[in-house]
């Protein structure tokens, strides 16, 4: 014969001690969990930079050839420029502008990169234009730019580039 016993009454301390250990269990998991899926997001992180470093490695390779139309195949279509003349879509003309200020060198840095969705990217960096202007004085311009890419049949492209010359440093 089966014999019946009384259920002990639960203390509150066990079920402290027991939430306690699910709540270790589930953030073990959990950190777990974000390390091992974070290792793909970086390494996709790391190719798209490359990606972005490559146009850019073409981008200023076409500037430095004076070339307007290879730099304008760096661009979508619809591709634009904005700078603190307005916004451009002639992408060639703008670039055949800025060569006949004497500007005959271009240096780009990349500080940040960051994907927007499965297709598009934002980069943000330091650009550096040198040249000389018709009397024959040194340009020297140095600004910032950020832009946003865009995957195309060919790679990324520039879909929009806005870049703005840093502010002299104030007068005393």
């Amino acid at each position: 014969m089966r014999r019946l016993t009384t259920p002990q009454p639960i203390s509150t301390q066990s079920i402290l001690e027991d939430a306690m250990r699910i709540s270790y269990v589930i953030s073990f998991v959990s950190c777990l969990l974000v390390s091992v899926f974070s290792i793909p997001a970086k390494a996709d992180d790391a190719n798209l930079k490359q990606e972005v470093e490559k146009v850019a490695a073409a981008y200023v390779d076409s500037f430095n050839k004076h070339d307007p139309a290879g730099i304008a195949a760096r661009y979508t279509a619809d591709g634009m420029v904005v700078n603190p003349t307005g916004s451009h879509t002639d992408i060639a003309e703008i670039y055949k502008g800025i060569f006949k200020t004497g500007c005959d060198h271009s240096d780009v840095t990349i500080d940040q990169v960051s994907p927007l969705g499965a297709d598009a990217a934002l980069g943000v960096g330091e650009y550096h234009l040198s040249g000389k202007n018709q009397s024959g004085e040194p340009i020297n311009i140095v600004g910032r730019w950020t832009a946003v890419y865009v995957r195309d049949g060919e790679g990324l492209k520039i879909r929009m580039l806005s870049a703005f010359p840093k502010a002299p440093p104030p007068k005393d």
